[in-house]
Order: structure tokens, then C-alpha cells, then sequence
């Protein structure tokens, strides 16, 4: 079995990360099996694909990456393994697969699950699959074509002539923040034009920097992450609670009845010139 990745929202405090992990290796002591995170926000696909996707990005082609979040939120049949430049993603039918992608793959198969019901007779049945791939190279040998699956796709920015207005997509453990601006879309937009990134009405920064490094201590600052995502921060301080950013919620913007003003979820740059 070539690499295999594991990322969860299960976290670490039981046994089950080691017992699935013991799963594949029953199968394949050979098997390399990394870990990417086991914690996974349950809800909030965004911010898994971000991690998802900008981690898998760096392994070598015919890896597979398992990925279990919110798997029990509907009744469970079947998972789906889909293709995705020379990869193999494994995951529920939940929106997640296309999360990542960012397209709908061309080749997904559905793995029955049989009278699988709890997480380690689901993840039995995944590794007695994806062990009987990789010795046949043939999708169809683990389970059937499919085509309809449930589509949602990442959050996009808003643009106008002016200005570009993105989400909130990502707090680090040191409280910076990711924003789903990519570094193509900002110059895209800026055409070379000056700008201010504006947050919390009037907070206002106005240079893009190499790294953490190139401010004084406290101030805030602006850069470009090594998923090439625009981000702020504040050098050694934290960013997210001191001025009370939020990642990205949907359902928060679905109910406007909940008292919503003591954080924000949205950053907008404005180009000038």
C-alpha cells in the first residue's frame, strides 16, 4: 500500500485514531500512514477544505487521504473514493469531496458499506477497499460509478470596481487570520494600484510584508501565507480576539436574529489609484 493520509474530527483522546491506524496496518504492515489533523471542525467545510486541500497538495501522486468529518450527520451507505490529480480522496457524500476539489471529479466511485454502522466496522470496510486497489489499480474493483453526489463548493470573494470583500476562512492556534483572498485574485484586482485592507470598521493596514519579521512587536500586519492566502496578524500578539474576528459562519448569516455585532467575519480591501 503506497501512502495513506488520515484526517479527522475525532480528536486524540480515545483509542480510535490508533485502532483505525491498526486497521490498515493488520492489512498492510508496510502501509506509511500520516496524520494531516483530528480536529476537524464538524460543520464548517470551508475552513476543512482549506486544511485539506493545502495539505494534500504536497503529496506525491497515487496517495490516498481518508477523511472522516461529521460522518454520522445522515443515515451511511456508502463513502465515496474520487480520483483528483493522480490522488485518491476518500470521504462521505457530503459536500466535502467538491469542497477541496473544487470541482466535481470525473472519476468517483461509491464504496458500499454494507451492515457497516459504527466508525471502525465504516473504516474496516475503507481499508479492506483501499488495500484492494491499490493491488488492482482498478477503481471499479472497490465499488460502482457515481454520478450524482452532493455538490457545494468553496466561498468565493466579493468584488467590485473598487474593492474585493472576503471571509474570514481560517484562526491559527496563534489567533492569525486566513482569508479566502488568494494572492493571484489580490493582484488580479489591485492592478497595481495602492490599497488598504480595512477589518472591524477602522482598523487599516496598508503593506503587504514578507513575514512576521518585518514589523515592530504588536503591529499588525499583512502577508501572503504559504498556501498563498492573504492573511493578518499581529507579530507575537493574537490577532482574532483582540479585535473580535470570527471565522466565516453560514448559518450565523442565515439567522440574523443572533446578536452578531461583538465579532466580524468579513475583511475588504479597497484599491485606490
Amino acid at each position: 500500500m503506497p501512502i495513506l493520509t488520515l484526517t479527522t474530527d475525532i480528536g486524540q483522546r480515545d483509542f480510535l485514531v490508533g485502532a483505525i491506524k491498526g486497521q490498515f496496518l493488520q492489512l498492510d504492515p508496510t502501509a506509511n500512514i500520516c496524520d494531516i489533523t483530528h480536529y476537524l471542525p464538524q460543520t464548517n467545510f470551508p475552513q476543512a477544505a482549506y486544511i485539506c486541500a493545502n495539505a494534500f497538495a504536497h503529496f506525491p501522486a497515487g496517495t490516498f487521504h481518508l477523511i472522516i468529518a461529521n460522518l454520522f450527520e445522515s443515515p451511511l451507505k456508502y463513502v465515496l473514493m474520487a480520483k483528483h490529480r493522480q490522488q485518491y480522496i476518500i470521504c462521505s457524500d457530503n459536500g466535502l469531496l467538491t469542497m477541496i476539489t473544487g470541482e466535481k471529479p470525473k472519476e468517483i466511485i461509491a464504496i458500499p458499506l454494507g451492515a457497516a454502522k459504527n466508525l471502525l466496522q465504516i473504516t474496516s470496510a475503507i481499508a479492506v477497499a483501499i488495500n484492494t486497489f491499490s493491488k488492482t489499480g482498478q477503481l471499479n474493483s472497490v465499488g460502482q460509478p457515481i454520478d450524482q453526489i452532493d455538490e457545494k463548493y468553496p466561498l468565493r470573494p466579493t468584488v467590485g470596481p473598487d474593492w474585493i470583500e472576503g471571509q474570514i476562512l481560517f484562526i491559527d492556534q496563534f489567533e492569525n487570520v486566513v482569508i479566502n483572498i488568494t494572492e493571484a485574485e489580490f493582484n488580479e484586482h489591485r492592478k497595481g494600484r495602492n490599497f488598504k485592507i480595512v477589518f472591524k470598521r477602522n482598523e487599516v493596514i496598508e503593506t503587504i510584508s514578507a513575514n512576521y519579521t518585518a514589523v515592530p512587536e504588536t503591529e499588525k500586519l499583512a502577508w501572503f501565507n504559504s498556501a498563498g492566502y492573504l492573511e493578518i496578524a499581529l507579530r507575537n500578539g493574537n490577532m482574532a480576539g483582540l479585535f473580535g474576528l470570527q471565522g466565516f459562519n453560514e448559518q450565523l448569516q442565515k439567522t440574523p436574529s443572533i446578536d452578531t455585532s461583538w465579532f466580524y467575519q468579513t475583511i475588504r480591501v479597497f484599491f485606490e489609484g
